[in-house]
């Protein structure tokens, strides 16, 4: 029973961080230096390119914790399913399988959501590089109404959400 609920977890973890591996790939095929997809008036609000190079950096970051978090939870299931399948008449299989240790499991799957966590962090900072280079920079003063208004809710909700899945992790981690 308490393999099924790892695994519907860590098939919960794979299917998220496929989403937001999208969100990035999206993230990164926009041209952020097209004059005609930019809404800045004031050319005062442009940003300097190294919100550019940053909003680049922090996609690559949040790909790279999300692959990492997906490859872990993958090898996790794979390991379950391997150790459930694998009888005692098959000498060789139980041999080099065993029986998965559940600890070892729970770090795993540790591992995976911090991963997602990180990945997470980092696509919320690529998104706030988006903002100020489609909006204008929030050092902008008055231009910068709209970009102020994009990114609180975004640096007030996606924390909010991160404390919620990594208490639950956590807990999860601590308790099964």
């Amino acid at each position: 029973m308490t393999t099924s609920i790892h695994i519907t977890a860590l098939d919960g973890v794979v299917n998220v961080n496929s989403l937001f591996t999208f969100a990035v790939f999206v993230g990164l095929a926009w041209n952020p230096r097209d004059p005609n997809n930019s809404l800045i008036s004031d050319q005062i609000c442009t940003p300097d390119p190294h919100v550019m190079e940053d909003m680049i950096a922090f996609h690559i970051y949040s790909f790279s914790s999300f692959l990492f978090s997906s490859i872990v939870a993958l090898g996790l299931k794979q390991a379950i399913r391997l150790s459930r399948t694998s009888s005692a008449s098959d000498s060789i299989v139980s041999t080099f399988l065993g029986h998965v240790n559940k600890g070892l499991v729970r770090v795993g799957m540790l591992v995976a959501g911090v991963g997602s966590a990180i990945g997470c962090v980092f696509l919320m900072l690529a998104l706030i590089n988006v903002v100020q280079i489609k909006l204008g920079t929030l050092s902008c003063g008055s231009g910068s109404g709209h970009s102020a208004a994009a990114i609180v809710p975004l640096v007030i909700l996606v924390p909010a959400a991160l404390l919620i899945y990594v208490s639950i992790i956590l807990y999860a981690f601590l308790i099964s």
